[in-house]
């Protein structure tokens, strides 16, 4: 239930793009008629729908996100209130401006705060986030915890990279490909390979249990 709602948001992203640009001159007038007050001269063009109202979308969607857990009663991260300023900010000058360059720019600006934040920590605080959230799970030494930090902060640097690359080579609908394959992709890959790592450090029964989970 969680790893769908996390993923929400980005799946109806990439949902509500595909059949938008598919159907651009329904998108352009359905914008127009219903959410023309929200956009500068008040017309959407037939280019220009598709990501607008994907973006319109997943702003709903990630305010849905946090009220739907704060209902639940449970914590909301300061990351996910982070995407929410991001989105609301950078999505909203997307749509008042006609320009699909403010939202591209949202997932890297995502990516390096989250690196930011776990240098910062670990730098100034003298705190390690990962060990903080999975040390419960790991026993690991302190310099392998401390690899695993920066390696997650080159990671988020390198992405937020790889994300203003592609936005700026490739079409929107190529760049909307990359948002969800290529990114989920390459965070599965990072993982997998952090996981192949730790069990060289891990004790023979941690690593057991790891294996059957």
């Amino acid at each position: 239930m969680k790893i769908l709602l996390d993923f929400l948001p980005i799946l109806l992203f990439f949902g509500t793009f595909k059949y938008a640009e598919a159907h651009k001159e329904w998108a352009a007038k359905f914008a127009s008629e219903h959410f023309g007050f929200l956009v500068s001269g008040g017309v959407v063009g037939v280019g220009e729908a598709p990501v607008l109202l994907a973006t319109l979308v997943v702003m709903l969607a990630t305010l849905a996100q946090i009220l739907i857990l704060l209902a639940r009663g449970k914590k909301i991260d300061m990351m996910l209130w982070i995407s929410l300023a991001l989105v609301v900010v950078l999505g909203g000058a997307t749509v008042w401006f006609h320009s699909e360059t403010f939202i591209k720019w949202k997932p890297s600006v995502l990516y390096w705060a989250m690196g930011l934040s776990f240098w910062i920590s670990q730098t100034f605080f003298r705190k390690n986030l990962l060990q903080a959230m999975l040390g419960a799970q790991l026993e690991l030494p302190s310099h392998v915890w401390q690899r695993l930090n920066f390696a997650w902060i080159a990671f988020f640097a390198l992405m937020g990279l790889l994300n203003l690359y592609v936005a700026y080579s490739f079409d929107t609908a190529t760049w909307v490909n990359f948002k969800l394959f290529g990114g989920m992709g390459l965070m599965l890959l990072f993982t997998l390979a952090q996981g192949v790592y730790l069990t060289r450090h891990m004790k023979p029964e941690e690593a057991q249990v790891k294996s059957e989970d």
